[in-house]
């Protein structure tokens, strides 16, 4: 949580990190309870509940969107990484904290005894008239050190499943297995939450990293496993030859009765050493998308020509199909504009007959929409790409990017579709307000809207207290027609004073509104908002 200066009659919002400065001299805030010399404790309540209420007005005054919510862990520690990943369903989110020590197991355990460094773990929060609580604090059944519980995490109405890529058993046995990862399913019943199953991969092995990413539809869990390594192509390949170092793994699981088993073993159609086949998984229905950001062909849009691999790191995604239980590669796609090194693929979402990749480290400096590719001048400025099916055959859409492309802004870090409205995180976007480059990476979120097949920004979203290295990432489901963007976590990868446990907050949108107010979230149509020209890019 970044330190901000009051002034005057100034206060902070009660979830910033403050400093109460007088002529001459400052004194430094570790809590915002905490009362500046000189002042009452009455009077100091006063000024930060008036400076909220400021806040308030002038949001509703202009129409604006508001922040809905800002979630953190009932107790939260300096490196929790709460926040690094969102997922939500409904009136319920679910967060991640990778980072988190507790020695605790299954749910609502003991959160106090910090001997299991970075074993991870996942908080539920639940919304009933407007106002957010946490409901659940989910530990591993089998917590141990490093598992970082919470690396991904997804949820379908009832059902959640939690990623831990450190988890070391080769088989529920709990044989050492040396971070071959594994999945939890955890589901909900009267609003309480218990464990349901255990996912291993078939042919675990140690570095797999089982649990990269996570899916959930239905009575449908995918699972991305990075470094898995084995050579094969397709669907149910020969699991056993360990040839590939890291060329990744995407395993389908089912349930029926309650019990889960592995329906698919996913690999690509030219399995590639360092291809991190499974770095990003979603699913709709019965399509699975997955992202492979190591994969290497110079090969451009659909189903192009992949055994040239002069473009490393170029990113690659896939799209398989179930049909009456079985599995088929559908597509592989590839960015319009491949470059070495973009990492195309590095986020994918699905709703229906659309999807979306991410390539965080495009370098074009276009903005805007279907923009001039061909300009590589702005480093790692990100891109997102639209995908379409019809009648089984899918084509790229649309080129987006942000309405203030900037060097090293990883647009496209995450995203996220609903209909016809897509969400694109940036995780290093470095504004603190319209036209501003002061925030040093705090990140930010861009909403575009199709419209008769034409897709254009409708929204730019920031946190309400961003900071330096937040890097706003968002796992969101939106709502077209009412505007609305929810869950999206803030993660401060590098720290940021001595708070870094990170945190999410929740944005109830109305994208068609060009309106901002101090220290919220700002929102401007993608034509009124420009990068300031002396900034650096």
């Amino acid at each position: 949580m970044k330190a901000y200066i009051l002034l005057a009659a100034m206060a902070f919002h009660s979830t910033l990190i403050s400093q109460a400065v007088e002529p001459g001299k400052s004194q430094s805030l570790t809590s915002p309870d905490q009362v500046p010399q000189g002042l009452e404790k009455s009077d100091w309540q006063s000024i930060r509940e008036a400076y909220q209420a400021n806040q308030l007005r002038s949001a509703k005054k202009a129409g604006l969107a508001t922040q809905k919510g800002y979630s953190n862990a009932n107790i939260a520690g300096a490196g929790d990484g709460f926040g690094a990943s969102v997922a939500i369903s409904g009136d319920t989110v679910i967060v991640g904290a990778p980072k988190e020590d507790s020695n605790a197991t299954g749910v609502n355990g003991d959160q106090m005894d910090n001997s299991a460094g970075d074993s991870g773990a996942a908080y539920v929060f639940v919304r009933s008239a407007g106002a957010w609580s946490q409901q659940a604090y989910l530990k591993a059944s089998n917590t141990g050190a490093f598992d970082e519980f919470g690396f991904s995490v997804a949820i379908s109405g009832d059902t959640v499943v939690v990623g831990a890529i450190g988890d070391s058993s080769n088989t529920p046995g709990g044989i050492f297995g040396n971070s071959s990862g594994a999945a939890y399913v955890f589901v909900r019943s009267e609003g309480a939450w218990s464990q349901q199953a255990y996912l291993k991969a078939r042919n675990t092995g140690a570095s797999d990293l089982f649990g990269t990413s996570v899916a959930i539809s239905g009575d449908t869990v995918v699972v991305g496993a990075s470094g898995e390594e084995s050579y094969a192509t397709g669907v149910n390949g020969n699991e056993a030859d360990n040839g590939a170092y890291h060329s990744g793994a995407v395993y389908v699981f089912t349930r029926t009765d309650g019990f889960w088993s592995q329906q698919a073993y996913l690999k690509a159609s030219n399995t590639g050493e360092y291809d991190e086949f499974g770095k990003s998984v979603a699913i709709s229905g019965d399509t699975v998308v997955v992202g492979a950001v190591g994969e290497a062909s110079n090969a451009a849009g659909v189903n192009g020509r992949q055994k040239n691999n002069s473009a490393i790191y170029s990113g690659a995604a896939y799209v398989f199909v179930r049909n009456a239980g079985v599995w088929s590669q559908q597509a592989y796609l590839k960015a319009s504009n491949t470059g070495a090194f973009d990492f195309f693929g590095r986020s994918v979402a699905i709703s229906g007959d659309t999807l979306v990749v991410g390539a965080m480290y495009e370098e074009s400096s276009a903005t805007g929409v279907n923009g001039n590719q061909a300009d590589n001048s702005a480093s790692s400025s990100g891109a997102t790409y639209v995908f379409t099916r019809s009648g089984g055959a899918w084509s790229q859409q649309a080129y987006l990017k942000a309405s203030n492309t900037g060097a090293f802004d990883q647009f496209g870090f995450s995203v996220a579709i609903s209909g016809d409205t897509v969400v694109v995180g940036a995780a290093k976007d470095p504004s603190i307000e319209i036209g501003s480059t002061s925030g040093n990476g705090s990140g930010a979120a861009y909403v575009f809207e199709r419209s008769a097949g034409a897709w254009s920004q409708q929204a730019y979203l920031k946190a309400s207290n961003p900071g330096g290295s937040d890097q706003f990432k968002i796992r969101v489901k939106s709502k077209s027609k009412l505007g609305e963007v929810i869950g999206a976590g803030i993660v401060p990868i590098t720290g940021n004073g001595i708070f870094t446990q990170g945190s999410t907050v929740t944005l109830k949108a109305k994208p068609k509104k060009a309106a901002s107010f101090s220290a919220g979230l700002r929102i401007k149509n993608a034509s009124a908002r420009k990068r300031n020209s002396s900034s650096p890019t």
